[in-house]
């Protein structure tokens, strides 16, 4: 008989790299504009706008897109041609498409009302795998993973520094997953501190080790301590 896969658990440092990284989130996560609000639909909005966007175009661009179409049922109403004219500038405009599309789907088959579910988010037009669980988290305040790509480098380097392939980002969203201890504003911070973390810190470029708060809790960073904080 084939030998029973372990089920893999919680790194052993989860507990120390989540308070290092919410103490740091606190002192030094940015101000940005859509975490100041649980909306649905304007997390949903940003979550768009976001993917392969730099952050300081977004946040000149989210607000006035919003200004325009204030609500799903006032994007689901929109003529397309306003839709990609208020995108005019952000590029990929296959999100503004599948954003509108996703807005006319919430309008007429759910009464204007945006899943918290990750199931059903991702039954939702151009909702993948990431923004479910960023839209359920960031919404919601629901314990769930958001890998996105400074998340996935974050957890490489951190606990899995050999994790590659299928096989390897199927890890790293289990870690995600088992790194979360419960639903509520902790559950938002966590996945906003680890985000925050890869785009600021332990970036594609360098892994700034000397300056990164949780260090001491992560593989790749132990290897450059001489000594333990």
């Amino acid at each position: 008989m084939p030998a029973k896969s372990t089920p893999n658990r919680a790194p052993s440092t989860a507990p120390e790299f989540r308070r290092r990284l919410l103490r740091w989130f606190r002192k030094h996560g940015r101000d940005l504009p859509w975490r100041r609000t649980r909306d649905p639909y304007a997390v949903l909005v940003s979550e768009f706008m976001l993917q392969q966007t730099q952050v300081s175009r977004v946040e000149s661009y989210w607000p006035r897109f919003l200004a325009r179409f204030p609500t799903v049922d006032a994007l689901a109403r929109a003529r397309p041609s306003s839709v990609r004219e208020s995108w005019e500038g952000l590029g990929y405009y296959r999100r503004a498409a599948n954003l509108h599309k996703l807005a006319r789907v919430v309008a007429t088959e759910q009464a204007g009302t945006i899943p918290s579910d990750t199931a059903a988010l991702r039954r939702l037009p151009g909702v993948g795998r990431y923004t479910a669980g960023a839209v359920a988290s960031f919404a919601f305040e629901r314990a769930e993973p958001a890998v996105d790509t400074n998340v996935a480098r974050v957890l490489r380097r951190a606990f899995h520094p050999r994790a590659r392939g299928a096989a390897g980002e199927r890890r790293l969203w289990d870690t995600a997953t088992r790194l979360h201890i419960r639903h509520g504003r902790s559950a938002w911070a966590f996945n906003q501190a680890i985000m925050e973390l890869g785009a600021l810190i332990c970036t594609a470029r360098i892994a700034k080790c000397g300056e990164c708060p949780v260090r001491g809790a992560c593989k790749t960073g132990k290897k450059g301590l001489r000594t333990e904080d």
